[in-house]
């Protein structure tokens, strides 16, 4: 899951789809497959803006699906998204709604797996950050005293 979560797009292949997307909106018509590619690239960007686009296209997209299969797809990788700016919540919430739609994915079970390892590593280490800061703030706190005695 690491490999598809940490996977980053080559700029040259950002580019080639934003610039066939960008020439299907000119003229009028953007292809569901020509959208779907460009936000997928877009959520495998090096940058957090182009992530958050990707994942608005991803949705638009979502909106607008007529069939289960899409709308699984569309649910997955707007759950990648998601992950990749760390917003974990809500990826879960969309692996969920994957297993509504087919309760024994296999992928969206894996995924979730991967989010939950994630939310309790990274709230182990928020909880490290938290706890070393206070112990700082106590020694300023400690030394300010002792000095002024």
């Amino acid at each position: 899951m690491d490999t598809i979560v940490k996977e980053n797009i080559d700029p040259k292949d950002l580019k080639s789809f934003e610039v066939l997307y960008i020439e299907q909106q000119r003229r009028g018509y953007v292809s569901e497959k020509t959208q779907f590619d460009y936000a997928w690239c877009l959520v495998r960007s090096r940058y957090i803006s182009d992530m958050h686009k990707g994942i608005e296209l991803l949705k638009d997209l979502l909106r607008s699906a007529k069939d289960d299969l899409s709308k699984r797809d569309y649910l997955y990788y707007i759950a990648i998204g998601f992950v990749r700016i760390k917003e974990y919540e809500s990826a879960l919430e969309y692996t969920e709604a994957i297993q509504k739609i087919e309760p024994e994915n296999k992928q969206a079970k894996e995924l979730q797996s991967y989010i939950k390892q994630k939310l309790k590593s990274d709230g182990l280490l928020g909880m490290a950050i938290v706890g070393g800061a206070a112990l700082a703030l106590g020694g300023i706190i400690g030394i300010t005293l002792a000095v002024k005695k």
